[in-house]
């Protein structure tokens, strides 16, 4: 891998892996107009260590093996040096391995919270102990939510995060159903059916975009929304929209931001994308907000560490080195950003901001 030096014309290339098809398709274009508006951002002021920074997408809504091998040839030509993904963990998994620590890897939305992870990935989405596991938590102290189903698409992230709950929960009969289906499943009616769903409280679901939008339709469609909660760690503005303001009757969603004038940046960010993008560009969305970060905590932590070397970068979160973005001072653990968690309701297509949970 070349020094960022090297590359032909001085530019820093951050690759972003972002589905642009099946389930997670659906946020595609809120994250491409996120990504370019971080950039514009970083590159109207001193670029990433002096140098203005390019970005290209990629389509991580492929198999995992298809993206890997095309983030591996994109590698070898040695002018890459950072790549950041909005994706499901299973990519992420594979592409780590492809990458193999050559150049900082930021993964922005919430995962598992396996600690396996390969040199130069950096976790700068939610783990779920201050997200799912926070929600759950919550809903049980403030709505009395005991008893739960859980619905998730059938890969790593769902299953680890369902495990995690259970942990959390201590009852082990406090998950009364449990189900796994394939990424794009057109309709849930067996576990909307299941007599065991009617001893839940609550619903975790535990899949992605537009299969949440489709969910909540159908899970809408029983009758049941009135007096089951949901909890949906991967639904953002766009899922509202496409599942439709009756369908979003008491789901709640945790983030570690939100578009709110009560979080730092929170509504200052949107007019900024507005005055880019303007008026008719994808909806900013809490999911395309994590790309925006990823961009701007690459910045910010090479500017802090002067390098964008991985040992370099690992080396100084190990001795606990924080850095800004426009969401505010940011910290590591380990491998994992130290962030806030938040709590909102669904209120028709857009959130209602209700707690911090973490």
């Amino acid at each position: 891998m070349s020094a960022v030096g090297e590359c032909p014309d001085g530019v820093i290339e951050i690759l972003n892996i972002v589905p642009m098809q099946g389930p997670g398709g659906i946020f595609a274009p809120s994250c491409d107009a996120a990504i370019s508006l971080a950039a514009s951002e970083i590159n109207r002021g001193s670029g990433i260590l002096g140098r203005e920074i390019r970005t290209t997408n990629i389509d991580g809504g492929r198999p995992p093996g298809e993206v890997a091998t095309e983030v591996a040839a994109l590698l070898a030509t040695g002018m890459v040096h950072a790549i950041t993904g909005w994706h499901t963990s299973a990519v992420r998994r594979a592409v780590a391995k492809a990458n193999d620590g050559r150049v900082p890897y930021l993964f922005a939305v919430s995962h598992e919270g396996l600690p396996d992870e390969l040199p130069g990935v950096l976790l700068v989405g939610e783990h779920p102990a201050g997200h799912t596991v926070a929600a759950v938590r919550w809903l049980g102290k403030e709505l009395g939510v005991r008893r739960w189903a859980i619905i998730g698409n059938d890969y790593i992230w769902p299953r680890e995060t369902a495990k995690a709950v259970r942990r959390s929960l201590f009852d082990p009969g406090a998950v009364v159903l449990e189900r796994y289906v394939p990424l794009g499943t057109p309709s849930f009616v067996d576990f909307l059916t299941d007599p065991d769903l009617d001893r839940a409280d609550g619903v975790i679901i535990l899949m992605v975009g537009a299969d949440v939008a489709r969910f909540n339709r159908q899970f809408s469609a029983t009758g049941r929304a009135a007096d089951q909660v949901r909890v949906s760690p991967a639904a953002d503005e766009n899922v509202l929209l496409a599942a439709g303001a009756k369908a979003n009757n008491n789901l709640y969603v945790p983030s570690s931001f939100f578009l709110n004038d009560k979080l730092a940046d929170g509504l200052d960010r949107k007019v900024r994308y507005r005055r880019l993008h303007g008026s008719f560009a994808p909806a900013l969305t809490t999911f395309s907000n994590a790309t925006y970060e990823a961009i701007h905590a690459l910045r910010g932590l090479a500017e802090t560490v002067g390098s964008l070397d991985v040992p370099s970068l690992q080396g100084a979160l190990a001795a606990g080195v924080r850095f800004q973005t426009p969401g505010g001072p940011r910290g590591f653990l380990g491998n994992q950003a130290i962030q806030p968690g938040y709590l909102a309701r669904a209120e028709g297509v857009e959130f209602e901001l209700i707690d911090r949970i973490w």
